[in-house]
């Protein structure tokens, strides 16, 4: 039996893409969708002006506190991250949000359903499981709409102590240069004397 050949080529897997604010935006309920969910679930209604601008003021007043001992560069890294961080977990939050809408969606409708009895009432003081599961999609919603009202906040104190629009670091992507048809060429004929 042949050896196996172990230096098999091992493809690169593909880098994530970066995490931006209007991902974030597409994953996360806006404020007027907040306050419907809000109101159909009983639940209170959140100050998103608030929680915006706390967030951003916050990152203002520590960037203040850090200027004399940062320079430019390092402030602008520094920004970068928080920000990054705000942002990640506001779109890490929105896809779990999503999740469990489909999850209640699928409970609650009849031909999704394979329990078919799950949109009946459940035992006494009980709410059946399809219940539950707004529920719960209603609670992951608020979640994400205040994580994203803080991620607002971060991007906005960005721009202003930086002077900069935020973008998320992407690593930059080392690429060898393809050899050219003439190397290509040049090593098929050398090849021919061995």
């Amino acid at each position: 039996m042949a050896p196996l050949n172990r230096t098999a080529h091992k493809s690169r897997p593909a880098t994530p893409r970066a995490t931006t604010l209007d991902m974030v935006r597409h994953a996360c309920p806006d404020t007027a969708q907040a306050i419907r969910i809000s109101e159909s679930f009983g639940l209170s209604v959140i100050d998103s002006d608030g929680i915006r601008e706390l967030h951003r003021q916050q990152l203002i007043d520590s960037a203040d506190a850090l200027k004399d001992g940062l320079g430019e560069k390092a402030m602008l890294i520094h920004m970068q991250r928080i920000v990054g961080s705000f942002v990640g977990s506001a779109y890490g939050a929105g896809q779990f949000y999503s999740r469990s809408v489909t999850e209640a969606r699928d409970l609650t409708t009849k031909l999704a359903n394979d329990f078919r009895d799950e949109d009946l009432s459940g035992p006494v003081g009980f709410d059946s499981r399809a219940q539950r599961k707004r529920e719960f999609a209603a609670d992951m919603g608020l979640q994400a709409h205040v994580l994203r009202m803080a991620a607002e906040g971060a991007v906005s104190a960005y721009e202003d102590i930086t002077g900069e629009t935020w973008k998320p670091y992407e690593r930059g992507v080392i690429t060898t240069p393809a050899a050219s048809l003439d190397q290509k060429a040049a090593s098929l004929q050398m090849s021919a004397f061995d």
